[in-house]
């Protein structure tokens, strides 16, 4: 469609016309102008809602919000050519089946080798070798192998040692969803482990002995602390009104050595509406300051990002500080609790704050252990109530803690825009499907392509200029006081380019980075050609060369030194004494500081032409303040030399209004 117009939300400029494409994948938008050709491309997966508002003077309006929250405002001149792209949208955007999903298409031309090798970047059970499990307290378990306990969990999981199979089959059948307590994250440096798991099934009064059992042989593999935290990351009132409906939490009564806490972050439809409340705020075309800031606080958007980083705070220094271990649960184990323990990770690891190890926590923290991606980012067209922004606050839960700790994180916050426009885009097969049996039923190593090597490609566009590995490897302590929370403008603005400075400081460090990378470069090389250059010398030094190379050095010493180092009262300079002596041809040349210092002194110039030859130019003052040039842009010729000295050399070499004689023992001038 031509003549179509791109209006900008938040400038008064004239809207930009050009042509808009549908293609099976997305929508593109070509700009037409004097200066150049830009385009615009929208994925149909990140596209969230589409409005068609009334028809205007100015043609039809066709209004795209998308996940990533970018708003699209296009005006279209026929409005039957609207509604057509209107209803091609909507049915694109809300694929039924997974196969429909842009990664069972996408090929970035790779063999079956390098699609496989993607997958093979994270391994989880090298990860829980790097935190030091197995031990004498932790073991890995086959209980769910082939997903026989637990659907929604993995296979690899981890129990405390000696906890039996049937053990933990009764534990499961008292958890929602048969989510039974397991390790998440071991801290080796006391033994304290983060365990997660679903809410139990007790209701008013039931209770369960393989459970507490399980919850005693957690304490136990902590000889370091007599009790453990259990965790509950819900509102005290919620978690209460599921008892109701047989649920609810553990009664401290039947637990020992048990501490409870309720930390009270938000269900899923509460964290939609904030959300929701947010992006109106967002796109106000002019609000005042007032208004601005009212409808944010009203939206309690930041007021949640705080609750759940408040969560990851307290699980991180009861580990660290009160060396306690930690079992955390929400209602089914999958979105609050994978917030908090991936926060409380991050915080307690030094590892997971760079680039590799970011993908590893998110791995095992969320893809691996069964968050819902595909209900909660709405892959596919379902019940809207299902979709929640719950990975969206855990990526700005990261944003806020490297607001406050600048140095400690490798990479930068359009790392972080990355991953979560990947979330939503279904390019690649990480994020697709709710848990891994059913990543494995539809094929996803096998047919599509991983994110993770495409972001370790690029790595350097996401590095930290201000990353210091040296000083990282401490427990981060962040303050969670209201005034340490902000908007985060490139995150929810990120495509509203007036709201944004036109250069941004990142992009200055980044660019610097690169220089400097390159200069590094560039010396390297320079000492590559130094060090040739010394072994060429060395070389000929022991060749049949010598003495004609020390004729030659000794000649160019004569006009660089000699004749310049006389002192007033006739007597020579120290560099004249030095080289009175025959040298070897290193120390000859480690002796010349003349060469190194010609251009310094204004004296002289000295250049290596094309075809070889040495060219010398000289200044000499004579009594009449004359210059005279002495220049020789031939290959000197150069034999052994009798001369003792380099000033019997220049008696030798130089005779006042003469021709120098050719002989064996003087320097031949062609």
């Amino acid at each position: 469609m031509k003549q179509v117009k791109f209006r900008d939300r938040f400038t008064n400029k004239k809207p930009a016309v050009g042509t808009l494409y549908l293609t099976a994948t997305h929508l593109i938008y070509v700009e037409y102008s004097a200066e150049l050709r830009k385009e615009t491309w929208i994925l149909h997966h990140h596209i969230a809602a589409i409005e068609k508002p009334a028809l205007t003077a100015a043609g039809c309006p066709l209004l795209i919000h998308c996940k990533n929250f970018r708003v699209a405002h296009f005006v279209i001149p026929r409005e039957r050519d609207c509604h057509d792209v209107y209803s091609s949208l909507l049915r694109l955007s809300q694929p039924v089946s997974y196969k429909e999903l842009y990664a069972f298409s996408y090929n970035p031309k790779q063999n079956e080798t390098n699609r496989g090798g993607g997958w093979k970047a994270i391994d989880l059970k090298e990860e829980f070798q790097h935190m030091g499990v197995p031990n004498d307290y932790w073991e890995q378990t086959d209980a769910n192998e082939g997903y026989e306990i637990c659907n929604t969990y993995p296979t690899l999981l981890y129990v405390p040692r000696g906890v039996s199979k049937s053990l933990i089959m009764g534990s499961s059948k008292f958890r929602s969803r048969a989510r039974f307590p397991v390790l998440s994250y071991f801290f080796k440096e006391n033994n304290a482990a983060i365990c997660r798991c679903s809410q139990p099934l007790s209701g008013f009064s039931a209770r369960c002995v393989e459970d507490e059992q399980m919850l005693q042989a957690i304490s136990k593999a902590n000889p370091g602390s007599p009790f453990m935290y259990v965790v509950d990351t819900r509102p005290k009132l919620n978690a209460m009104a599921n008892r109701a409906a047989g649920k609810g939490y553990e009664n401290e009564d039947n637990y020992s050595n048990i501490r409870f806490q309720f930390i009270g972050i938000e269900n899923i439809h509460v964290m939609r509406n904030s959300l929701q409340k947010l992006l109106e705020v967002c796109e106000l075309k002019a609000p005042s300051m007032s208004d601005f800031l009212t409808g944010l606080e009203n939206s309690g958007w930041l007021r949640h990002i705080k609750a759940v980083i408040d969560a990851g705070v307290f699980i991180a220094k009861a580990v660290a500080e009160e060396n306690a271990s930690v079992l955390v649960h929400c209602s089914d184990g999958w979105d609050r609790t994978a917030q908090v323990c991936s926060l409380a990770g991050l915080l307690l690891d030094s590892y997971y704050r760079t680039i590799h190890g970011f993908m590893v926590l998110i791995e095992k923290d969320w893809i691996s252990i069964g968050h819902k991606f595909s209900q909660r980012c709405g892959h596919l067209e379902g019940d809207p109530k299902e979709v929640s922004p719950v990975f969206t606050q855990f990526i700005e839960g990261v944003w806020h803690l490297m607001e406050q700790f600048p140095c400690a994180f490798e990479f930068n916050e359009k790392y972080l825009l990355e991953i979560h426009d990947h979330v939503f885009s279904c390019q690649f097969g990480n994020f697709i499907g709710n848990c891994r049996k059913e990543r494995q039923d539809i094929k996803i190593q096998e047919k599509t392509h991983s994110l993770w090597p495409f972001l370790l490609e690029k790595q350097h566009l996401y590095q930290n200029p201000l990353y210091k590995a040296s000083v990282t490897n401490v427990v981060l302590k962040p303050n969670t006081a209201p005034f340490n929370f902000k908007f985060w403008c490139s995150m929810y603005n990120r495509f509203d380019k007036g709201m944004h400075p036109k250069q941004s400081v990142l992009d200055c460090l980044l660019t610097s980075m690169k220089c400097n990378v390159e200069l590094k470069g560039s010396v390297e090389d320079l000492n590559q050609v130094r060090a040739s250059v010394l072994s060429k010398v060395t070389e000929l030094e022991k060749s049949n060369l010598t003495d004609i190379m020390r004729g030659l050095l000794i000649h160019i010493a004569m006009f660089f030194c000699v004749q310049k180092r006389i002192q007033p009262d006739g007597s020579q300079s120290d560099i004249a004494c030095v080289l009175s002596k025959k040298l070897t041809i290193q120390e000859a040349s480690s002796q010349l500081p003349v060469l190194d210092t010609l251009q310094e002194s204004g004296h002289g110039q000295q250049s290596l032409l094309a075809n070889g030859a040495i060219e010398v130019t000289e200044d000499i003052a004579d009594g009449d303040k004359e210059r005279k040039s002495v220049t020789d842009s031939s290959f000197f010729k150069i034999q052994p030399t009798n001369c003792d000295s380099v000033l019997e050399l220049d008696t030798c070499a130089q005779t006042d209004g003469e021709d120098h004689p050719t002989s064996q023992d003087t320097v031949v001038d062609n």
